[in-house]
């Protein structure tokens, strides 16, 4: 699909001049960043999720299961 964008002139420049280094026509390196951010943004909102299940249900730890886990750590001879 082809589409118009308009971008601040010394950002083209860069990415002209990238696209260039790296052998991709622009096109290529445009479909690489805009993928590239989509990708980092996939799971943008998985910690608020997350948060609003366990805020109301009770994700505590049973006082007998921690007393097992902090016995079941070795003790260093630096303490």
């Amino acid at each position: 699909m082809k589409t118009a964008i308009s971008i601040p002139d010394t950002i083209f420049q860069a990415a002209e001049n990238l696209a260039q280094r790296l052998g991709l026509s622009r096109s290529e390196l445009y479909v690489k960043a805009v993928n590239d951010f989509i990708k980092s943004h996939k799971y943008q909102n998985v910690t608020k999720k997350l948060n609003e299940i366990y805020s109301s249900v009770d994700s505590g730890i049973e006082d007998d299961v921690h007393s097992m886990q902090v016995r079941s750590i070795p003790k260093d001879d630096w303490e």
